[in-house]
């Protein structure tokens, strides 16, 4: 049932059933902060308000790598670890949109029931829909209405097909990059910049027959992070070999995220105040990018630039001057 369909729950309604735990009215509160609809966004920013207070205690971590590495797998393997340990588990799993209905493809949630049965455990599929960076346009605000649920352990699940990862690495604390056993081959085709930005690379798949092949691998991405810089962390990366399909290393993926969080307290603080700054200046800069092609007569305008510079009658630089004195004058004549 959606929330036009069903009666709508007053703010503080939604913020107590939210810090009860209540995963039918956080599904809600998310698909609130998720709407376009104005009346909507106003009650979103209004739960989001109450809630901030109760969110910020739990440990935020990004699983990337591209499809078929068995990221679903391994997080479904990985969080009854979490489980065994006394965390509350929130998963946003993030897949592929479908361009025609924007709706999510995969649908994680019907590869995790078992999970998703388990009251400790949240899972929230979400279109990535035209969002760059592997994740949801709203998937910070959902951390946040997760937190204050009481859900300890934050996973995010990206998208990973080749979009920068950049903004999910903007979001967590720890970043998570699965690859499959290939040897040196693969480390040709993957970005320097996300391996960067890992502090842990899996070897997922590591089973029988694969074994040596994923030890070469792991020894090929160890030497590699050697020719890397240091991290503002001072946390040094490591490699480890897993399989999701047999439940190993997985343990040992649980004691790295802890000697991280130990190890970076700090810097966990100050990295998250960071995040908030840049994810402000990313929002205002959206607000703006709306408000002036909802300037009445801008939308027209553009396209007229376009056309005349199809029809190489103006410049790139000429256009967007123009654009922007067009603009000008609409908000002055207001």
């Amino acid at each position: 049932m959606g929330i036009e369909n069903s009666k709508q729950p007053n703010t503080q309604a939604y913020v107590d059933a939210i810090r009860s735990g209540d995963r039918v009215l956080l599904s809600r509160a998310i698909t609130l902060v998720e709407s376009q609809l104005e009346k909507h966004q106003k009650q979103a920013e209004e739960i989001l308000e109450k809630c901030m207070p109760f969110s910020g205690n739990s440990f935020r971590m990004a699983i990337t790598g591209t499809p078929g590495v068995g990221k679903s797998s391994l997080i479904e393997s990985f969080t009854k670890v979490l489980l065994s340990e006394g965390h509350k588990v929130a998963i946003l799993a993030i897949d592929p949109s479908s361009q025609k209905t924007k709706g999510s493809i995969l649908g994680d949630k019907t590869r995790m029931q078992e999970l998703s049965m388990n009251e400790n455990v949240y899972i929230r599929p979400s279109p990535a829909g035209n969002t760059l960076g592997g994740v949801a346009a709203k998937t910070r605000e959902a951390i946040f209405l997760c937190e204050a649920a009481g859900f300890d352990f934050i996973i995010i699940e990206t998208v990973g097909v080749g979009q920068s990862e950049i903004t999910v690495h903007g979001m967590v604390d720890f970043f998570t990059l699965v690859l499959q056993p290939n040897a040196g081959d693969e480390l040709q085709g993957i970005k320097r910049g996300i391996v960067e930005m890992a502090d842990l690379i899996l070897i997922n798949k590591s089973e029988e027959p694969h074994r040596e092949l994923a030890r070469k691998s792991a020894l090929y991405y160890k030497n590699a992070l050697h020719y890397l810089p240091a991290k503002e962390s001072n946390w040094q990366p490591d490699v480890l070999l897993c399989s999701a399909l047999q439940s190993t290393g997985l343990q040992e993926m649980y004691q790295l995220t802890q000697k991280f969080k130990e190890q970076s307290l700090d810097f966990i603080q100050i990295n998250r105040f960071r995040q908030s700054s840049l994810w402000y200046q990313n929002q205002l800069q959206l607000a703006l990018e709306r408000w002036f092609i909802q300037t009445d007569g801008v939308e027209q305008f553009i396209q007229k630039q376009e056309q005349l510079l199809l029809e190489g009658k103006s410049t790139s630089a000429k256009s967007c001057r123009d654009t922007l004195e067009f603009f000008k004058s609409q908000i002055q004549n207001k």
